[in-house]
């Protein structure tokens, strides 16, 4: 399947992955994560999005998986909160309008309040100042904001401090392994001192085995992603 076919039919499906409240082990919401059509080589969507971008059609593709993942969240019960991603190219992209948007919203009975705009790692080049201001509109609808992938490099914390994400996502490089590693513990203990005071959860991305997840809420950690919680599927469980 061709790429125009991809966008001209909406060809992507959309899987879950749910993120789990250590304090009480209850399920807050999932991570969206969109796929291509199946067996063809736009399954992926490193290829997927790739493709976009070489073919200058990026911001399409992009607005085509967010419209399909909200459709596929309000269909299987819009339950709890939905991390949906986002570059922050597209974010900053003009034309936004509120009205339109939430009316969207309305017709799939979701909130915005139940959306968190999930900044990914597409960071160069970032107007720092018109980054916040299209957040602060997407805000004052009542979206909240997830940083992805902290500690990947300097960029993220400098959006972290000129953000101030709701949420802030430890990359999963730190959190494999942190039961047998005390740098790395380490290291999330100041991310989650720094969370702490500027008011924002950290989700502990990766884990994989049980011993991580309890040294993750040793730690303090609020949240946690990874295959040991639950892997992606299509509904969400």
């Amino acid at each position: 399947m061709r790429l125009e076919e991809v966008l001209e039919q909406r060809a992507i499906s959309v899987v879950f992955q749910p993120i789990l409240a250590l304090a009480d082990g209850s399920i807050v919401g999932h991570e969206a994560l969109v796929r291509g059509p199946a067996g063809s080589w736009l399954e992926s969507p490193t290829a997927l999005f790739a493709a976009a971008r070489e073919a200058r059609c990026y911001e399409p593709l992009a607005i085509v998986c967010i419209q399909e993942t909200l459709r596929a969240h309000s269909a299987h019960g819009s339950r709890g909160l939905l991390f949906l991603n986002m570059s922050p190219r597209l974010v900053q992209q003009p034309g936004f309008d509120p009205v339109r948007a939430r009316r969207f919203l309305e017709g799939l009975e979701l909130c915005p309040a139940s959306v968190v705009i999930e900044l990914t790692e597409d960071f160069p080049a970032i107007d720092m100042q018109h980054l916040r201001a299209s957040l602060l509109l997407y805000r004052s609808m009542g979206f909240r904001v997830a940083l992805d992938d902290l500690g990947e490099g300097f960029s993220t914390l400098r959006l972290w401090s000129e953000l101030r994400p709701e949420f802030v996502k430890a990359d999963k490089h730190f959190v494999r392994g942190i039961a047998r590693d005390a740098v790395k513990r380490q290291f999330l203990r100041s991310i989650q001192d720094i969370a702490r005071r500027c008011g924002s959860q950290v989700i502990a991305e990766g884990i994989e085995v049980a011993e991580d997840l309890r040294a993750a809420r040793r730690i303090g950690i609020a949240l946690a992603q990874g295959w040991f919680i639950g892997k992606p599927q299509a509904l969400p469980a």
